[in-house]
């Protein structure tokens, strides 16, 4: 059992960054355009929003400030965007292990409703950005499958990927 919340926090974000990945890596490239409906975003902005709610939120927790407003714009093909979240979680990692206990106790202002901000932890705001990763991955297995991909297992067996 990891010894520290810290430690605890890097396990969980590890073993979901994975199963993000691999989820990711099992999307279809020439189906990026892909919508279930008229207000979903396309499978291209979601897959970039794994990348930029993690870039954004954490590396926003771990900088004291969050800016959602100018996120660049998603790269050209899933290949770009597997790169961006594979470099980009591994630069956040080693920055968390650099942390302390006190700098993960630190207040920052996060939004918790519209136009509300509250003073939460970081490292309770690192955890939101795990929760938010698990969420966005949830909505883009369903993609996955809507596209004809093999839905791969998450947290258990599916339908594609049995544990028999």
């Amino acid at each position: 059992m990891p010894a520290t919340e810290k430690d605890q926090f890097i396990d969980v974000w590890e073993r979901e960054f994975k199963t993000t990945l691999k989820l990711l890596k099992q999307y279809p490239a020439d189906k990026l355009s892909l919508k279930p409906a008229e207000k979903s975003r396309s499978a291209k902005d979601l897959a970039w929003t794994l990348v930029m709610e993690e870039q954004t939120l954490m590396g926003g927790a771990l900088k004291g400030t969050f800016d959602f407003q100018n996120a660049p714009k998603p790269p050209a093909t899933l290949a770009e965007i597997i790169y961006a979240y594979e470099n980009g979680h591994k630069d956040l990692v080693d920055k968390v292990k650099l942390l302390s206990d006190a700098d993960l106790n630190q207040k920052v202002q996060f939004f918790t409703g519209p136009k509300q901000m509250t003073d939460m932890r970081k490292a309770d705001v690192l955890w939101t950005g795990i929760m938010d990763t698990i969420h966005h991955r949830g909505q883009l297995s369903v993609y996955l499958r809507m596209a004809g991909a093999k839905v791969p297992s998450i947290y258990g067996p599916s339908a594609d990927e049995p544990w028999t």
